[in-house]
Order: structure tokens, then sequence, then C-alpha cells
């Protein structure tokens, strides 16, 4: 499920650092590595297998924010004909990590990299995810290398999977990509980039899939007070995501056909859902056809307006539900995701994510047509659960970041009035559900009698907790 993060465009306030160590005791969020879970990752490090084919022939390149270290993903795009062929190299954790040792099970009781506006809890010890399995530029790593050929539609033909030396010219951040795609000054496999997200966006709309270009919040502060305002995504963004899909889609491809895998899994959503995004969708003053459908509705949002930023936002919910489904020699009843309306797999980020360790090895030996390694067999079915704990930790560390900085911007605001809409209504007793503030992107619990589902209304705020996380409000009138 995309997750909406919070940011602070200077350092994160001190009214907000101690609610923050209270998040991460109430979530649990892990402190640092324990000392013999370090040493094993420096040990690791200096004795790294590695695999005998080299493609440090391709020019790789790395995109990521500005501050990232843990580069999971290096990309290499060529023209081929009347199509093209997309090289994408993962880092290979595994060449690092055995099941068992003291960084695997440290990583099992993880499960994902954990982010905050202060700082980030990782999957692995940095001495391997910000360094020796990091694909940084102009150092040698084992990778998992992706080869897949995509035709002048932007549908997948072939794909090979397997492992390889590779090397990284370059560290950059999508500003500066978009930057030199706009002047024109891009590379050739930078502009192939572009044309083949371009592609990939295009055959997602005509299968009815969803990508969310979720916007980033980020807590700017002035002689106004507190202002909360949406950073959209550059274009350049939703064209490598399309890369790491397609990636996806193409490992799931191998899964079905060998008939095991872990593949990500989403039920469709229920009409409820729609009614509630609907209201979402009037409380920000958009109009959403009867006849236009999520994914026609969702690819008309422009992530750079406010409005259409929230509305991208709430949207998160038609990920809920999303989990992992493991399956050796029978498949699955319902294999596909349906925000994507395909099969889709995790494989693209293994330093961040633990179940793509799993994947890759996976899907490695179903492209060579080898057996999969027996640690991987043995403890798959276990791989679900843990990834379920893990999503559950991240979404409520997060959304209880997100609930403290709202809390946060309106704290001065107790006793003023709001214009927004009812979103929501308990079912049980109409007089409490959710409010929809128009002018700020807020979202709050609001009480009053016979709350007018999908309505405008004015609300009083009479409640914003810092240490809470709470905001509420009550009905004028």
């Amino acid at each position: 499920m995309p997750l909406q993060r919070v940011h602070f465009a200077e350092d994160v306030p001190e009214v907000f650092r101690a609610s923050l160590q209270d998040i991460r005791r109430e979530q649990e969020v892990p402190a640092d590595f324990p000392p013999e879970v370090t040493a094993a990752a420096l040990a690791a490090a200096k004795n790294v297998r590695l695999p005998e084919l080299d493609r440090t022939d391709l020019e790789f390149v790395t995109i990521d924010p500005p501050d990232s270290m843990d580069l999971d993903q290096a990309v290499h795009i060529e023209r081929t004909g009347n199509g093209y062929t997309v090289y994408y190299a993962i880092a290979d954790v595994a060449a690092f990590v055995q099941a068992g040792d003291p960084i695997d099970v440290e990583a099992r009781r993880r499960g994902e990299t954990l982010y905050a506006p202060d700082k980030r809890t990782p999957l692995h010890p940095p001495e391997l995810s910000e360094g020796a399995a990091s694909l940084l530029p102009d150092q040698v790593c084992p990778a998992v290398l992706w080869t897949i050929t995509v035709d002048a539609t932007g549908e997948s033909t072939g794909v090979t999977c397997e492992r390889a030396l590779v090397k990284s010219r370059a560290k950059l951040n999508y500003a500066g990509v978009q930057k030199d795609l706009d002047a024109g000054t891009a590379s050739e496999s930078l502009q192939l980039l572009r044309e083949v997200g371009q592609l990939r966006e295009k055959r997602e709309l005509e299968r009815g899939g969803v990508n969310l270009p979720i916007p980033d919040q980020e807590v700017v502060t002035s002689n106004h007070g507190w202002g909360l305002e949406f950073r959209a995504p550059l274009p350049v963004e939703g064209w490598n995501a399309q890369i790491s899909l397609l990636t996806g889609m193409a490992a799931a491809d191998l899964m079905m056909k060998g008939k095991i895998g872990i593949l990500r899994t989403l039920p469709e959503s229920h009409d409820d859902l729609r009614r509630k995004l609907g209201n979402t969708a009037k409380a920000l003053g958009l109009v959403w056809a009867d006849e236009t459908t999520y994914a026609e509705f969702i690819h008309g949002l422009d992530p750079k307006v406010p409005a259409h930023a929230a509305m991208l936002a709430a949207c998160t919910v038609l990920f809920r539900g999303a989990g992992y489904t493991a399956f050796d020699g029978n498949l699955p009843e319902r294999p596909q995701h349906a925000a994507m309306k395909a099969e889709y797999a995790h494989v693209t980020a293994p330093l961040r994510r633990l179940v793509d360790r799993w994947t890759a090895e996976i899907c490695i030996a179903l492209s060579a047509g080898t057996e999969v390694p027996a640690w991987v067999r043995d403890s798959m079915v276990e791989i679900p659960k843990a990834m379920d704990d893990a999503d559950r930790r991240a979404h409520a560390y997060e959304r209880s970041i997100v609930s403290m900085v709202e809390a946060g911007l309106v704290a001065d605001q107790v006793g003023s009035e709001f214009d927004g809409v009812i979103t929501e209504v308990d079912q049980r007793e109409n007089g409490r559900g959710i409010v929809a503030l128009t002018a700020v992107a807020i979202e709050g619990r609001v009480t009053g009698t016979a709350l007018p589902l999908g309505r405008p209304v004015r609300v009083k705020l009479v409640e914003a907790d810092i240490a809470k996380r709470t905001v509420s409000f009550e009905l004028v009138g």
C-alpha cells in the first residue's frame, strides 16, 4: 500500500521530538542493531559471495532521493529493433546474508525499513544496506540482474533473471534527471526510461490499473505559523516506478508458470469504498462522474494541484487489504492485485523489504530451470505473516506521525470554525463520523446530531492534542 510520508523543510521542531519518541515506544520500533548483528554485517561485507557473470559493461545509474544511501535498484535501457531491452539491477542481499545467521534472524524480526521525519530504522545494518550491498556509484556489486524485452507498445515479451556483477556509473536524483530530460541533455538510456515509462503508463490505464503518485507532506514554518504543503512527485518518479512494476509483473509471470512463489495480492474494492472516496472528492470540490472508473478518475488527477494531492492521499484506502500469498505446486485461487489488474510480486527492494530476498531466489531458479533453494522452500510459508505484521507496524507508525503533525498544525486554533464535508458516518451511531476540511488537508473525528454524509458542513475544532495525536471537531448548528 502506498504511504503518505511527512517531511520537515528544516530540522524537526522540539515540540514534536518527544512525541516521536513516544510513537516509537508504542509501536515497538527497533532501536540500534545488536552488536552481534553489526559484527556479522562487517564480516559479511568482507566475505561476499560473488557471481561469475560480469555485466559491469552496462552503464547503470541509480535514481533516488538525494539523501538515500540504501540503493536497491539501478537501471539501463537500450533500444533494440522496434522495441527496448530493460536492464534492471537489484541489490543481491543473499550474497551477504545466509539463512539462520544473525543478520537474517534480525531482518525477519524487523520485516521492513521504517521511516520517520527525524530518522530511518533500517531492515539491514547500514554496513550492508548503505555500504557493501548498496548499488553505490563506482562500486562493483553483486546484483540480481533482470533483462526484460519490451515491444513498441510497452508490452513485455521476454525475461531472464540471473546473478551478475554490476557497477553503477552515477547516483542520480529525481529533480536532476527531470531537469536533464526537460532540457534535452539526458543520456539516451534516461530518454528511453521516459519512453518506456510513458508506454507502461498507457498500458496500465488500458487494463484499468491504478498506481498512485502519492505526494509527500512537507511541514513548513513562516511568519503566519505552521503550514502543510504537498510535494507532488515528478513525472520521472512515475516512469521509474513503472520499471519496478514491469519487473514485479515479470516476476509474477515466472512464478505462475513455475507454480511456486510469493505474490503481492489485493481483493477487489467494494461499493462502500467508492462511496467514501466519492464523499472525499466532493469535500475537495472534485467532480467524479458515476460512469468514470477508479482508474480513469485517478489517472486524471494532478498531484501538483493541492486538492488533487489530498485526493490521491485519500485513495490509499484502495490498497487496504493487500497481502502476500505464498504457493508451491497449486496456483492460488485469487492471484491478482486488484489495483494493478495483474499478477504482481515484490522483487525490487531487498535492502528495505524482507520478502524480496525470497522472491529473488525463486525467480533466479525458475529462470535458470534449477531447483528453488531448500531454505527458501522451507521458510516461504512464514514470510506472508512476517510481512503482514511488518506492514501493519509500518502503517501504524507512519499514520501516527501524520496524525501528530496534523494535530500540531491546528493546535493553536482550538475553538475556531472550519468548512468541511462529512466523508464517513458510524453505521451504529450516526452522530459520530469523519470530516474532511475543505481548506486544509486534514481529516478528524466529528460529533453532531444526524451527520449528513457527503454534505458540506461547518465544524468547530474542540481538540488538537500533539501528545495524543488526536484532532476532533463538533458540528456547528
